[in-house]
């Protein structure tokens, strides 16, 4: 049942978030269990760019994978779109992945045997847009993201910039409501690296909302808002810079 996630909490801003998480904890059983994520609490708004930046084990990618319906709280309220994740199914968890949010991955997750164009076109198809509407579509992302030259080439020959470019507009293919990055230049070389934060700023300057989780402060730095995890506890930082978090 929808609910209003402005309602539920103080809000500087109008509308409704995106994402809004009150007291969120995930915690894996076992004979020492894991706290992976502490009471953390988030208000994700339409056209924010927010870094979430800590250590390896700090808990910012079980964080994101919350968010992205890829794994599920242990105890507290998260709403997405001012719905509450937890009263969903698992096949309404999944429609809402494959129509809502877009993926980018450290390792690109490309197919191998498909060509630029129709590894972007996939995830049309996931999403239930008609067969013969996913090549234009397709198409388009790509020249979002400057790979349209490339759209008959085959992953093992594009280089990796290019494809994480490529994983950039599947994600961006299904117009979705928010981007969740996972390390998305961990791969890259520096002076990649750079044209790929380039290229999430000027994605996000045309209103695309995104959060990126990462380790390394230059990535954290580019966010318009920028978030520190540590021990599973998230807590936002302002004025100064991020400094490296190290692996």
């Amino acid at each position: 049942m929808a609910e209003s996630a402005a309602a539920a909490g103080p809000s500087p801003r109008q509308g409704s978030p995106v994402v809004w998480m009150s007291d969120v904890e995930r915690t894996f059983a076992g004979q020492n269990p894991v706290r992976a994520v502490r009471n953390a609490t988030l208000a994700v708004w339409p056209g924010d760019y927010i870094s979430v930046m800590g250590k390896s084990g700090s808990g910012k990618s079980t964080l994101l994978q919350i968010v992205g319906l890829l794994d599920t709280q242990t105890s507290g309220r998260f709403l997405l779109d001012g719905n509450d994740m937890s009263t969903l199914t698992a096949r309404q968890r999944s429609a809402i992945r494959a129509t809502k949010l877009g993926f980018v991955f450290q390792a690109f997750h490309l197919l191998a045997s498909r060509t630029a164009l129709a590894n972007v076109a996939m995830s049309l198809m996931y999403s239930g847009v008609p067969r013969s509407e996913r090549r234009d579509k397709a198409a388009l992302a790509l020249s979002q993201v400057d790979m349209e030259h490339r759209a008959d080439a085959y992953p093992n020959t594009l280089s990796g910039g290019e494809r994480q470019r490529v994983a950039i507009a599947r994600a961006l293919a299904v117009a979705p409501r928010l981007i969740l990055a996972d390390e998305p230049t961990g791969n890259l070389d520096s002076g990649t690296a750079a044209k790929i934060l380039s290229l999430f700023r000027k994605i996000n300057d045309a209103r695309q909302t995104i959060i990126v989780a990462t380790h390394d402060s230059d990535v954290a730095n580019e966010a318009n808002r920028r978030f520190h995890m540590h021990d599973g506890v998230l807590a936002e930082t302002t004025g100064e810079p991020a400094e490296a978090a190290g692996r």
